[in-house]
């Protein structure tokens, strides 16, 4: 007798939920005494404590656990850090010392170039003119010879000889490093280096105030602008779009508070080196005495010629860094949505024109800015600075940039004209008049007519960081790598 196999007859139903008590025992016969049941026992899942990697201090989250805090790895955490930040800084500290150098240098445009200037090469060639030409000044008439004798210098009432042109050597402070001939960030690096009464090591004056404040800046930035959102937004609002002010706040207090640090830094760095010239001796001692003889520490804050460069400054430098990516994006013909996350390579082609533009309307702000810190105000005396600096004081940012413009030149470096060339041009009268039409052809330049240029001192510096960092984030993704780079 055959039988159609069927599986309806095994189909067992599933159990609607898990469960994790073990099944009861088949049926037995009713005459079968029935087997102790044991008691059921319920099993609790705990979850499994997340792994604690800020510092490896405590293994567990676990709150109600005793944690004990490893402060042997702490210290040498807070260390490495430190010396990392340090060592950074000190990188980049030799061309911000010649940027910074270049702002705060005062180029007149009217310089005229001084007749008593001599050079130690004229003086070798006209030691070996007068040698030759002994025998005919010998047999020459000195009624019919025409010798001009240089015009006598002026004077003060103490009989000390008034300088006239900051071209001049004979009265230039020899603390000063002669102008005029730097045209770049590294050009005042290696003259700063060569310089007498400077040398290597102040090309990092003011590293330590540098770094504190780079380390105070990046870490009390982001704890204002997590407090002003916690305040001014609300967390249930759901998605929406962080707005643009609440950043650039953060920026523009955060620079606030930390306003005298770069003020000490700035004047540690513009004075001279010289032991006789120095006016601060560290960063204590600097802030001690602006504090004491420039106005407390109200005026410290609240001066308008520190207060209003110092808000124009941080406030204009996070707002173009925000908006000229977002402006420039669309318009590079890589679509309407350009954005880091879709778009890298286009995001930070974007980033460098943004910045390129952004420093056409920075750098002059910061320029004003460096120069009014290196003023002194108060009963305090005019600090001695290792470059020209203006003699009379500007009385504001809209002044000092309306001053810089019109009061100075921009073609460095300033070519002078030996003695020996002059005397040959005024020699010959074909000679004088070339001589005189490349000078007229010299001051029809815009460069010599204006001081447009004095404000964009460091530009090709900050075009190269750009470029660098742009290359940077192209070959190393979408990470940011511009965090050490910004404050160049």
């Amino acid at each position: 007798m055959s039988s159609n196999p069927s599986l309806r007859d095994l189909y067992n139903p599933a159990s609607s939920a898990w469960a994790f008590v073990p099944p009861p025992p088949p049926m037995q016969n009713a005459s079968a005494p029935a087997p102790a049941i044991p008691a059921m026992t319920s099993y609790q899942w705990t979850a499994r404590p997340a792994h604690n990697s800020i510092f490896d201090l405590s293994p567990s989250l676990d709150l109600s656990e005793p944690s004990s805090l490893n402060v042997p790895l702490l210290l040498r955490s807070l260390v490495a850090s430190a010396l990392l930040q340090y060592t950074s800084t000190a990188l980049v500290m030799p061309l911000e010392v010649g940027k910074l150098l270049l702002q705060v240098q005062w180029i007149p445009k009217d310089v005229p170039a001084p007749s008593g200037q001599v050079h130690e090469e004229d003086d070798e060639e006209e030691a070996l003119s007068d040698s030759t030409n002994e025998d005919e000044s010998y047999f020459a008439d000195p009624a019919a010879s025409h010798i001009k004798y240089p015009a006598p210098k002026p004077v003060d009432d103490q009989g000390y000889v008034v300088r006239t042109s900051v071209l001049e050597d004979g009265t230039r402070p020899e603390y000063i490093i002669p102008v005029g001939s730097m045209n770049g960030a590294w050009d005042m690096v290696k003259r700063v280096a060569a310089f007498r009464g400077e040398g290597w090591l102040s090309l990092w004056k003011g590293l330590l105030t540098s770094c504190v404040h780079d380390v105070l800046f990046s870490n009390v930035q982001p704890l204002v602008d997590s407090l002003m959102h916690s305040v001014f937004l609300s967390s249930a609002s759901g998605l929406y779009r962080p707005p643009l002010l609440l950043p650039v706040a953060s920026h523009v207090i955060t620079g606030f508070l930390l306003s005298p640090l770069d003020l000490v830094r700035t004047r540690l760095i513009s004075q001279s080196a010289m032991q006789r010239h120095r006016t601060y001796t560290g960063p204590f001692d600097a802030l001690t005495q602006i504090i004491a003889q420039e106005g407390g520490i109200k005026s410290l804050y609240f001066h308008p010629q520190l207060f209003i460069p110092t808000i124009l400054d941080n406030g204009l430098r996070p707002l173009l860094h925000i908006l000229m990516p977002t402006l420039i994006a669309p318009r590079l013909g890589f679509g309407p949505h350009v954005a880091a996350d879709t778009s890298p390579v286009a995001w930070a082609f974007a980033q460098v024109l943004g910045s390129v533009a952004s420093l056409l309307i920075t750098l002059p702000i910061e320029t004003v800015r460096r120069r009014l810190q290196v003023q002194t105000r108060g009963t305090e005396k005019a600090l001695r600075t290792c470059v020209e600096t203006r003699p009379v004081p500007y009385n504001g940012v809209v002044d000092a940039m309306w001053h810089i413009v019109t009061e100075e030149r921009s073609d460095l470096p300033i070519k002078r004209r030996s003695r020996a060339r002059r005397r040959h041009v005024e020699g010959a009268e074909e000679k004088d008049v070339d001589d005189l039409s490349v000078e007229k052809q010299d001051g029809s330049r815009w460069l010599r007519n204006t001081g447009i240029g004095q404000l964009y001192r460091g530009l090709r510096m900050r075009l190269g960081v750009s470029v660098i960092v742009f290359l940077l984030t192209t070959l190393g993704g979408q990470q940011e790598v511009d965090g050490g780079w910004a404050e160049l």
